[in-house]
């Protein structure tokens, strides 16, 4: 398998340089009189629920940089003083003056910051329903059904309902504003309960046809009308029953039908992908790829499995397309010591160096 790698490396060297100068999001820059330089994103994924949370990552920011981490995703949610809907404000979440002290600070430090909203599924978890679903139950893609959220994994918005959309438009165009930033992550991972009997608006429909009218939606939203960058979760567009690009369990992979969707999707979204286990190879990398994707391998907190997916993406860096890496902390909720993150810790110096000898050309 590596052998072939190799030899499909050389072939795409040639296309390589040419797409390098046509594929952008913040990972290349130019220099005058030079050849491009390639820059590479070293991501983390974090979240904040509280003022007191975003200080404690303000504070974590300069030692996260000097780790070499340069972009952050950051979650925002239900905990958010949102104003531009009074029914979904959370007087204990994150301010506003407090989410343009985070906005500031990673302008200090040249980390490019992304928010991140759950757009369709994480609607739930465990027994709690979130904010929004709470203010809309109407929205739900299983109106009245699974109370206490007993038998689910996570309650789903209604992907036929126009007011989802207005609704999360909303709340794309404050939080970007705030932060005064041109991308944002539209989550779209674990869409379990989608095309759904007991929703009136879905019922008998397509669950792919569905999944990727949901993408569009809010690409036609956030790319075509204010020309943000669009990042999304990869796991609903790969096939569980697919030897190829799919992986065997419901949650890295889809085994509800949303999989085909991936060819009815816009190719300049980033997929960020995800996989947490240690395996021989990540189909999924290679898959998004040829698909005309760019792809942000992304991993947690095994660091066998952490080094595995990195050295199987760094297979893949001649091809301009495969962006860096992406570290997630779910297992963080305080965003204390995230400098001293463990899977960064044990990594980060291998793949800033394999990545500077490629952006190097050596």
């Amino acid at each position: 398998m590596i052998v072939q790698i190799l030899k499909e490396k050389a072939r795409v060297r040639a296309a390589s340089l040419f797409l390098l100068l046509l594929l952008q999001p913040a990972v290349y820059t130019q220099t005058k009189g030079t050849m491009p330089k390639r820059e590479f994103v070293i991501a983390l994924h974090t979240s904040v629920n509280s003022d007191k949370t975003c200080k404690n990552l303000i504070k974590e920011l300069p030692g996260l940089q000097k780790r070499g981490i340069n972009t952050l995703f950051l979650s925002i949610g239900n905990n958010y003083q949102w104003k531009c809907d009074p029914k979904l404000y959370s007087t204990y979440g994150l301010s506003e003056s407090a989410a343009r002290e985070i906005a500031a600070e990673c302008c200090r430090l040249s980390i490019d910051l992304i928010p991140e909203i759950n757009c369709i599924g994480h609607q739930s978890w465990k027994d709690k329903t979130f904010g929004l679903l709470k203010a809309y139950p109407e929205l739900d893609e299983t109106p009245g059904l699974y109370p206490g959220n007993k038998g689910i994994y996570c309650r789903s918005l209604c992907t036929s309902n126009e007011k989802v959309y207005r609704i999360l438009f909303a709340l794309i165009d404050e939080i970007t504003e705030v932060l005064s930033v041109q991308k944002i992550h539209v989550g779209l991972d674990e869409v379990f309960l989608i095309g759904e009997d007991a929703c009136p608006l879905c019922r008998g429909k397509d669950k792919a046809e569905l999944f990727a009218g949901a993408v569009n939606k809010l690409y036609d939203h956030c790319v075509k009308k204010r020309g943000f960058t669009m990042y999304m979760w990869g796991d609903r567009l790969l096939d569980c029953d697919d030897e190829e690009s799919g992986y065997k369990g419901e949650y890295e992979s889809s085994c509800n039908g949303t999989a085909p969707a991936v060819d009815h999707i816009p190719k300049d979204i980033i997929i960020c992908d995800w996989h947490y286990d240690e395996l021989e190879r990540y189909g999924s990398i290679p898959f998004f790829l040829n698909k005309g994707f760019r792809v942000l391998p992304t991993s947690y907190k095994d660091i066998k499995a952490v080094n595995a997916l990195i050295d199987y993406s760094l297979l893949y860096t001649d091809k301009p397309a495969m962006l860096g890496h992406l570290y997630t902390a779910w297992d963080n909720f305080t965003n204390k010591n995230l400098a001293k993150y463990k899977p960064i810790v044990k990594t980060v110096d291998k793949l800033t160096g394999e990545l500077s000898n490629t952006a190097s050309g050596k």
